[in-house]
């Protein structure tokens, strides 16, 4: 099958993140931005959103200032300087992707009319090709020329109205070769409203979601914390450490909140709330992790505090899982000035990176935590042991849940090639911090402070005891002396009155006349 050039146009622009869109997403500003070719044409992505409509309020794709500038040089090579040079400005609905481009004669889809096809009359050659799509209007097109010797192209300031929910981008498209290799310059910007705020479509049911977030993180802060003041002397430091990824969940949902209602009001993303929103959630997963591995490890409950090679190793991770989802948090949400991300390589480089040290943590921890409930089961350390068992349980449940969402997941973005299901998207990271707010609950349910906590801390006395225990069970097997002490013994003569035979419960002794103790 001949390969599409279209599609690869439009199918890749069409595909953007608009889950998190980075800054400046509603306001796009293209100062500086270049044309990139793509197929038989140079095309210049100024945005893709999904926008509701109503009746009541009215959505709308705003113009301000938007003008092309080019160089002398390319001025001049436009048949000296005689012809005119023009920019398209095509916007369209992800369902009317069809209507933006034709079939060449060699049966390949292209955005720019070329000489055979114009020789058929089906479109003006060197011109975008677009058609209306059933008496709709759309795909809306503007246009801005160079006149011949002149260096800048601009739009007309205009609104245009949108009256239909769905997804839609905005593509520059130019077909002529004079203004290649980077001869082009953009400025100026365009506004994207909803009928509901600023906020794009795919996030905006993440407001009210991250409000509610927040509520429950404030109600588990509040449980824990009366917990705490409680008991507070009975506080252990594995709880101290519950409490800090606490305050920091509490801290990372608020803020996104905030960030997204700032967002809707004003249409431009404050870069301060979205980096220290990112930070707190690539803190807050750094620490959990750390936090749950250590416990699975027994170090604080039947082992003292981490040290060491040991401790070296789990900070080493938890800092590497640090760096890694900051730079992939911050690289989606803070930066940018388009929706779709700049550098897809570097994102999938992160997404498999924090992937990776996942699964190391969860491997980790499993391993650990069958480690810890074996000595827990051969020292009889029957409290511990239940509660290690409840959190085995809860972090199975969770890594089950997690895999059935990863796969879930996977399938939903294969599958949506042309984001048309982009109402549903924003399920994608609120399941995920369903999955973590979860997991912690569980977490503190089980280690919630109480007057009992002290019972599930390490001391010294208990390991004592372990100890003790170890060697009385062991006690036959490390007797070093043949009249070491014995529960129960005997003495007796041998037949022929020559021998005196002793008999304990660590073995036969037998002593002869003029001859030492010999075991036999």
């Amino acid at each position: 099958m001949a390969s599409s050039r279209l599609a690869h146009v439009v199918v890749a622009l069409v595909l953007t993140s608009c889950a998190l869109l980075c800054a400046d997403a509603s306001v796009h500003d293209y100062t500086g931005e270049r044309f990139v070719g793509s197929g038989n044409a140079f095309v210049l992505h100024g945005g893709s959103e999904g926008v509701y409509a109503t009746f009541k309020a009215g959505a709308f794709i705003r113009f301000e200032k938007v003008a092309f500038r080019r160089t002398p040089e390319s001025a001049a090579a436009a048949e000296d300087g005689n012809r005119t040079a023009t920019v398209t400005a095509v916007m369209f609905e992800a369902g009317h992707r069809d209507a933006v481009g034709g079939t060449d004669v060699y049966g390949e889809r292209a955005l720019c009319c070329t000489p055979d096809m114009a020789k058929l009359g089906v479109c003006t050659e060197g011109a975008v090709m677009h058609r209306a799509w059933n008496a709709t209007g759309w795909p809306k097109v503007l246009s801005a020329s160079f006149l011949p010797g002149g260096l800048e192209a601009a739009f007309p300031d205009e609104t245009v109205a949108v009256s239909r929910t769905g997804m839609y981008t905005l593509l520059f498209v130019h077909c002529d070769a004079s203004l290649t290799g980077g001869q082009v310059a953009a400025a100026g910007k365009t506004i994207w409203k909803n009928s509901r705020g600023y906020l794009p479509g795919r996030m905006a049911p993440l407001v009210p979601f991250y409000g509610v977030m927040s509520l429950a993180f404030a109600a588990l802060a509040a449980y824990w914390f009366a917990q705490y003041a409680r008991f507070w002397r009975e506080v252990v430091p594995l709880q101290s450490c519950a409490t800090l990824v606490i305050a920091l969940g509490m801290v990372e949902t608020a803020t996104w909140y905030l960030d997204l209602a700032e967002f809707n009001e004003s249409g431009v993303r404050p870069r301060g709330a979205t980096f220290w929103a990112a930070t707190c959630g690539a803190l807050r997963g750094a620490v959990a992790r750390v936090l749950v591995l250590t416990v699975a490890m027994g170090h604080g409950v039947v082992r003292p505090a981490l040290a060491g090679l040991k401790s070296a190793r789990v900070a080493g991770l938890g800092a590497a899982f640090f760096a890694a989802a900051e730079a992939l948090e911050v690289g989606e949400n803070v930066g940018t000035v388009s929706d779709h991300s700049p550098s897809p390589a570097r994102r999938l480089f992160l997404v498999l990176l924090v992937a990776a040290l996942n699964t190391v943590f969860v491997y980790w921890i499993f391993s650990s935590l069958s480690k810890t409930l074996t000595k827990l089961k051969a020292r009889r350390m029957t409290a511990k042991l239940e509660m290690y068992r409840r959190l085995n349980n809860a972090l199975i449940i969770a890594v089950a849940v997690s895999l059935g969402w990863i796969a879930f997941e996977i399938h939903f973005k294969s599958t949506e090639e042309y984001n048309e299901r982009w109402r549903a998207a924003w399920v994608i990271p609120a399941v995920w911090q369903l999955i973590s707010f979860s997991l912690l609950c569980a977490t503190c349910l089980i280690w919630a402070p109480s007057q009992s906590s002290t019972r599930y801390a390490y001391s010294e006395e208990e390991e004592s005891e372990d100890v003790d225990r170890d060697l009385e069970d062991t006690r036959p097997l490390i007797r070093l002396g043949p009249l070491s002490y014995v529960d129960t013994w005997a003495i007796s003569v041998s037949q022929d009155a020559t021998k005196i035979i002793l008999r304990t419960d660590s073995g036969v002794y037998a002593k002869a006349s003029g001859d030492g103790g010999k075991r036999v």
